[in-house]
């Protein structure tokens, strides 16, 4: 029997990079929101594991997350079935969308079902750390407030969540999460309490929210500058950089969300809905 999943991508609508800590990992403050962009993973009996993609240029080996969670559940565990694992790929690499740590997280949910682990989802973030900072967040998805180093995950005020949408951006270049750090070290803020975001409310000060990752991409991309006006000239309430890049999304009412991606048709752009 075969057995399928969806597998979501997030966005950051604000994300603060604090102090860096004694593991090497940076403190953060983020809001992150599961849109319903997702990839498929599809699990297929056979005699060992095996991972293939439908996308030439993702990796199918242990250099995969994918690949990671299962040889990770399979050695605690020692599964007596095994699975070749398809991912039908629609999230970008290296977008800042957490197609990566999404894929992980659902496939850590998934082994846990098929095998009947009985893993609380408490255990099953422990486990997710283990593999990518982001992977706590999607075990549960939703909206959320995210801190330390991406394993401390708070509920989030946002009764407004529902009347958005998003109007996703995707640039022709991608961006390395470690060149992103790299570049930002002489912008962190060592002030743990610096940054409180608002709730999502119909009040809510847009102004508050920020990417500490905006100014050092965009000094090497200008072009997501460029992106961002945009995007606030077709009625955005809010736009900014994912995660360390490179997708560039707008915040928008839901009712003025096609006009405003039938104005940016001749780009590459995508409307996306909180999941």
């Amino acid at each position: 029997m075969n057995h399928q999943i969806s597998s979501f991508a997030k966005i950051n609508l604000g994300l603060k990079v604090l102090n860096k800590r004694l593991d090497n990992f940076h403190n953060i403050k983020s809001v992150f929101i599961q849109i319903d962009l997702c990839d498929k993973l599809t699990f297929i009996p056979s005699e060992k594991f095996n991972l293939e993609c439908d996308t030439n240029n993702i990796p199918t080996d242990y250099h995969n997350t994918i690949y990671k969670a299962y040889i990770m559940l399979d050695d605690i565990y020692s599964f007596n079935k095994h699975f070749t694992i398809l991912l039908n790929k629609k999230i970008p690499s290296k977008s800042g969308l957490g197609g990566g740590s999404s894929n992980a997280a659902a496939t850590l949910v998934m082994l846990n079902r098929i095998h009947k682990l009985n893993l609380s989802n408490k255990q099953l973030i422990k486990l997710g750390a283990k593999i990518g900072s982001d992977v706590p967040f999607f075990i549960e998805g939703g909206c959320k407030l995210i801190s330390g180093r991406g394993e401390i995950i708070n509920t989030y005020k946002a009764p407004y969540l529902n009347s958005l949408s998003f109007l996703l951006f995707f640039p022709k270049f991608s961006i390395s999460t470690s060149w992103a750090y790299k570049k930002i070290k002489n912008n962190l803020d060592d002030r743990l309490d610096s940054t409180k975001f608002p709730a999502l409310d119909e009040v809510v000060d847009w102004k508050l929210f920020e990417n500490s990752f905006e100014k050092v991409v965009g000094s090497a991309y200008p072009e997501i500058l460029e992106i961002k006006e945009l995007l606030l000239s077709t009625g955005a309430l809010y736009s900014s950089l994912s995660g360390s890049g490179s997708t560039m999304f707008g915040v928008y009412k839901k009712e003025f969300i096609k006009e405003a991606n039938n104005k940016l048709n001749i780009y590459n752009t995508l409307i996306a809905l909180p999941a």
